[in-house]
C-alpha cells in the first residue's frame, strides 16, 4: 500500500515496471463500462499507438455536451482520453492531464505537436502537467478553473481519497461536473490486503467501498453521486483470486455536480431539445433517468438545480411544476453498482460498437 502519494510505489509501478497494458496482471484496469460510441472511437483511432499502448483504465469517461469545455484529467497517464477530448471539445476548448509518474507525462507530452496537426488545431488545447491529484494547487491548477473533471481508474489509487475529491471540488466552476470511473467493493478493504502491492497497482485493494463514496461526496458538498453504469469485475488470476477471498468489485462510473451555494431548488418539468452529439434523440443521464427529445419528465429539486446551472441547461426548456399533483409512480432509484451490475447481467448485452477493449487493452 501507498501511505502517501508520493511514494514510489505507484510511479515505479506503472512507470517501470508496467511497459503496455498486456503486463497487467488483472483486467481491473482495462474493463469496458459500456458500449463506445462511434464517434468516440473515431477520435480515438487518431491517437498515437505509443500512447494508446500505454493506456491503463477501468471505464469511458466521456459525458455530454464537451464543445468549447475547459476539462481537467486527473490521473491521465500517457494521455490516450486527453487527446480524445482535445478532439471533441474543438478549438475553442482546452484540456489538461496532471499525472505524478515522469514516464508518463513524458509520452504524452511527446506527441502534443502530432495530434494538434492530425485534428487541424492552429495551436495547441492541451496541457499536461507532473503533480498529485491530491494536491492540485501544488501543481498550478487554479480555484474554479474547469467546467468537467474526469478519472479513469485512478483515485482508487490513492491513499487520500477525501483529498482529490475536495481538490477536485474546488478547482470545479459553479455547476462543474466530475464524471469518473473507478473500481468499488462491495464492503471496505482490510489492511492486509491494502498492503499488497500488486493489488493495489492494479486498482483492486485501493478500491472504495461504495457506500462510501456517498459520504465523501456529502461532507466535501457535492451534490449527491449519481451512478451512471457497472460492471463486474473478473480477477483472472488464480494466486490473487485466492488472497481477495470473497470480495466483490466492480468497474462503475459516477456524475458529481458542484451546485451554487444560492442555487434555487425546486420541482419542475423538463423538455430535452435533442441534438447533443452522439444523443440527438435521447440522452441516458444516469442509470435511473434518460431524456427524450420533445417528451415531458418531471424532475426532483436536485436534478432540475443540476440541470439549470450546469452546462446542460442551453439542450433542455424549463416548466415549473406548478400547483399540478403528479400521478407519476415514483421507480426505484439505483445507487448501488453492484445492484445496477446484477441487473446488467440477466440483460442481453449490447453489440460492442467496435470496441476493442478487453484483457490487452484498447487499441
Amino acid at each position: 500500500m501507498c501511505t502517501n502519494p508520493k511514494d514510489t510505489c505507484i510511479p515505479e509501478y506503472y512507470g517501470k515496471y508496467l511497459k503496455n497494458s498486456k503486463d497487467l496482471k488483472t483486467n481491473a484496469c482495462v474493463t469496458p463500462s459500456k458500449p463506445i460510441p462511434r464517434y468516440i472511437l473515431d477520435a480515438l483511432k487518431e491517437v498515437h499507438s505509443e500512447v494508446t499502448s500505454r493506456y491503463y483504465g477501468c471505464g469511458l469517461v466521456v459525458p455530454e455536451c464537451l464543445e468549447n469545455c475547459r476539462i481537467l484529467d486527473l490521473g491521465s497517464g500517457s494521455g490516450r482520453d486527453c487527446y480524445m477530448l482535445s478532439k471533441l471539445v474543438g478549438q475553442k476548448g482546452y484540456v489538461t492531464g496532471v499525472d505524478m509518474t515522469d514516464e508518463q507525462v513524458e509520452v504524452a507530452r511527446k506527441y502534443i505537436a502530432y495530434h494538434m496537426k492530425k485534428f487541424g488545431h492552429q495551436q495547441p488545447n492541451i496541457n499536461f502537467v507532473n503533480g498529485y491529484i491530491e494536491d492540485l494547487k501544488g501543481a498550478g491548477i487554479e480555484d474554479q478553473s474547469y467546467d468537467i473533471i474526469i478519472s479513469n481508474c485512478v483515485i482508487n489509487l490513492s491513499p487520500d481519497k477525501k483529498a482529490v475529491l475536495r481538490e477536485a471540488y474546488r478547482v470545479l466552476k459553479d455547476g462543474g461536473e466530475m464524471y469518473f470511473s473507478d473500481v468499488y467493493s462491495d464492503k471496505p478493504i482490510p489492511s492486509e490486503l491494502k498492503q499488497n502491492k500488486v493489488l493495489w497497482g492494479e486498482c483492486i485493494s485501493g478500491a472504495l467501498c461504495w457506500e462510501e463514496l456517498y459520504q465523501i461526496a456529502e461532507e466535501i458538498g457535492f451534490s449527491p453521486p449519481r451512478l451512471v453504469t457497472s460492471s463486474y469485475i473478473t480477477v483472472n488470476n488464480k494466486d490473487l483470486e485466492e488472497i481477495l477471498g470473497d470480495y466483490k468489485f466492480v468497474s462503475a462510473t459516477f456524475r458529481l455536480f458542484k451546485l451554487p451555494e444560492k442555487s434555487v431548488k425546486e420541482k419542475g418539468r423538463v423538455i430535452y431539445n435533442g441534438g447533443v452529439t452522439s444523443c440527438e434523440t435521447e440522452i441516458q443521464f444516469d442509470a435511473n433517468v434518460t431524456f427524450k427529445e420533445g417528451e415531458v419528465v418531471e424532475v426532483d429539486e436536485e436534478l432540475w438545480t443540476i440541470l439549470k446551472s450546469s452546462r446542460f441547461s442551453d439542450e433542455f426548456l424549463f416548466q415549473n411544476a406548478g400547483g399540478a399533483n403528479s400521478c407519476q409512480k415514483k421507480k426505484e432509484i439505483i445507487r448501488n453498482p453492484f445492484q445496477l451490475a446484477e441487473e446488467k447481467t440477466k440483460l442481453p448485452q449490447p453489440p460492442s460498437n467496435g470496441s476493442c477493449c478487453g484483457p490487452k487493452g484498447c487499441c
